[in-house]
C-alpha cells in the first residue's frame, strides 16, 4: 500500500486521521520521504535503492519540466537535469508513486488567483493525458515551494483527492486530505533528516512527511546516496514504523 492508497482507503472508511482509530494502520508511526521536481538521474537511483529494500518511492514531478522552453528555477531546478513522461511511466510501472508537482514550479500563492487555478488545471490535465493509469480522484497535488493559500487548497481539493503543502495550523492537524511536510536546504540534508526522524521515533506517533529532492549534487537540499541506502536499511527494521508507507 502506498500514500495514495492509504489516503483513499482511509477516506472511504470514513475514519478520522487519529492513530487510535485507524483500522488500516497497525503501527504507531508512518514516515514518507517525498522526492520533488523530477531529477532524472536521481529518481532512477532512488527507485533502485527503494526496490533494494522492498519499498516504493514517492516522486512528484513538474509537468512541463521536459519542454524545450522550460526555464531554470532558482539555482537548483535545471532543465537539463529533468526527466520526461517516458521516465515517469517507467518508474510508475515499477511500482513507484508519481504525482503532480505543478506545471512550471511557480510559487502559486504569489500568482493571481485565476492564473494559479489555470496552472493547476493545466498540470492535472497533462498528467491525465500522459501518465498511464493516472486518475484525478486518486491524485495528491504537491504544491511547489510548499506554498499555498486556503483558496488554492480548496480549489485543488475540488479536483484531486489530497494535497501536500507547508506545515499547517493546528486546525488542519487531523485532515487526512491536507498533508503537511517539513523541508530543509539548500545544502546536504542528511543530518537534518536524521534529527527529524530520530525525534519522530521518540514521539507518541503520527505521520511525518519529509520533503526532499535529488541525490548527491542534484536539487535543493539533496540527500546523499550512501545515507539514503543506510537510512532505509535501518528504518525497515523498526517494528513500530509502518513499512508500507515508508516511501
Amino acid at each position: 500500500m502506498n500514500r495514495r492508497t492509504f489516503i483513499k482507503s482511509t477516506s472511504i472508511s470514513g475514519i478520522s486521521f487519529g492513530f487510535g482509530g485507524l483500522s488500516t494502520v497497525t503501527k504507531s508511526h508512518i514516515l514518507t520521504l517525498s522526492f520533488d521536481d523530477g531529477f532524472k538521474k536521481s529518481f532512477y537511483k532512488i527507485a533502485d535503492i527503494y526496490e533494494g529494500h522492498g519499498l516504493s518511492a514517492c516522486f512528484n514531478v513538474i509537468a512541463s519540466g521536459h519542454f524545450s522552453d522550460f526555464k531554470q528555477v532558482d539555482d537548483w531546478i535545471l532543465p537539463e537535469l529533468l526527466g520526461d513522461f517516458d521516465d515517469w511511466n517507467k518508474l510508475k510501472s515499477r511500482g513507484h508513486e508519481v504525482m503532480p508537482h505543478s506545471w512550471q514550479h511557480l510559487n502559486l500563492a504569489k500568482q493571481p488567483l485565476e492564473k494559479a487555478k489555470d496552472l493547476i488545471t493545466t498540470c492535472l490535465t497533462y498528467f491525465e493525458d500522459n501518465l498511464v493509469g493516472y486518475k484525478h480522484e486518486e491524485a495528491v497535488f504537491n504544491f511547489p515551494f510548499n506554498s499555498s493559500t486556503p483558496e488554492l487548497e480548496s480549489y485543488v481539493l475540488s479536483k484531486v483527492m489530497a494535497l501536500r503543502s507547508r506545515e499547517t495550523p493546528h486546525e488542519y492537524k487531523n485532515n487526512i486530505f491536507r498533508q503537511s511536510c517539513k523541508t530543509n536546504g539548500p545544502k546536504n540534508i542528511d543530518d537534518w533528516v536524521d534529527r527529524q526522524i530520530n525525534t519522530f521515533l521518540k514521539s507518541d506517533g503520527g505521520w511525518l512527511i519529509l520533503n526532499t529532492h535529488g541525490l548527491d549534487d542534484e536539487g535543493w537540499g539533496p540527500l546523499s546516496t550512501t545515507y539514503l541506502n543506510k537510512l532505509l536499511k535501518r528504518l525497515i527494521k523498526i517494528d513500530k514504523l509502518e513499512r508500507y508507507l515508508l516511501h
